[in-house]
């Protein structure tokens, strides 16, 4: 059985279009650059600050978006994170464009292989503290994902969100 580690970097380079040692460089380096960019969006309690280091990292972002700290975009994939314009973000929010079953090879070369999707956040949303939105999911537009809220699958535009595994439970009048 092939070791996890090299199965991961090999899938990550072919995503990435990158063969050979200089490809392994260039993916570690992208890789180090952008988690020195996340750590310092991480903790930092400037909204505008946060969002312009994001972008940077390559998460498309919208205007007079608020983030607050703590929040984790997509480390591996952040490109596949797009988010409307006037979205909020409550600490500890988690968004992953992709799922991996990384140490173990028998999910990852049976039933549970890597996934990279696009993770869409619409116009107006508010993600509070705690929630968590996983691979190929779109947040509906002005839709509310409460708090500690997992998302796995499409919320429509206006409706609230709650629970493990998240469920609509209303609709917002508009």
């Amino acid at each position: 059985m092939d070791n996890p580690v090299e199965t991961n970097e090999r899938e990550i380079m072919e995503y990435y279009g990158l063969n050979g040692f200089m490809g392994k460089t260039r993916m570690k380096m992208k890789f180090l650059r952008s988690w020195m960019l996340h750590t310092m969006a991480y903790s930092s309690p400037h909204s505008g600050l946060i969002a312009s280091i994001q972008r940077s990292r390559g998460v498309k972002i919208g205007n007079n978006c608020h983030f607050s700290p703590y929040v984790l975009l997509d480390l591996v994939y952040p490109h596949l994170v797009n988010i409307g314009n006037n979205v909020t973000f409550g600490s500890n929010v988690m968004i992953f464009a992709h799922n991996n079953p990384a140490a173990n090879l028998f999910l990852k070369n049976g039933e549970f292989p890597r996934k990279v999707e696009q993770v869409n956040i619409k116009s107006g949303a508010v993600l509070f503290p705690g929630s968590i939105i996983t691979a190929g999911v779109t947040i509906g537009e002005n839709s509310v994902i409460s708090v500690g809220s997992v998302v796995t699958h499409d919320i429509p535009d206006y409706c609230v969100v709650v629970g493990n595994p998240g469920r609509v439970i209303k609709r917002i009048n508009h």
